[in-house]
């Protein structure tokens, strides 16, 4: 079952998998965070449930620019390290595309950390997605 996440109590329960994507962030911070980008900028989250344990999630914002026009930009998807390889990232992120196309959204997109290699194989391999540039970021302060 895939199911929104919007209540903080259900948000408190993604953190055990998001937080091994995230590890920079305690609990207090991701809770804080993901309120705010939902309150803020249309961000939403959402489980996949097996056998009532979050097994893997998904973090995404519907977004318009002029490079991609009308996009959903996926910012977090984590299994469980324990689960992974059983479909479960596949599995959400069909379901990114479904719901894109159902809220006419012409495209999906996402950055990955250099280092994961497994899970750019993931995404060119099982899931067709072309790479197309890179990310840069500056820390300011």
């Amino acid at each position: 079952m895939i199911k929104e996440l919007i209540l903080m109590e259900e948000i408190a329960q993604a953190y055990p998998v998001m937080s091994q994507l995230r590890t920079h962030l305690d609990k207090k911070t991701y809770l804080e965070l993901v309120k705010e980008a939902q309150e803020q900028d249309r961000y939403k989250l959402f489980a996949l449930i097996e056998k009532d344990r979050i097994v893997a999630v998904i973090g995404f914002k519907p977004m318009i620019t002029l490079y991609y026009g009308r996009f959903v930009w996926v910012c977090d998807l984590v299994t469980d390290a324990t689960l992974r390889s059983k479909g479960y990232g596949e599995q959400l992120l069909s379901f990114i595309h479904r719901w894109a196309q159902e809220h006419q959204y012409e495209r999906v997109a996402l950055s990955s950390g250099l280092q994961r290699v497994d899970a750019h194989r993931f995404y060119t391999e099982k899931m067709d997605y072309e790479k197309v540039s890179f990310v840069f970021k500056k820390e300011l302060g």
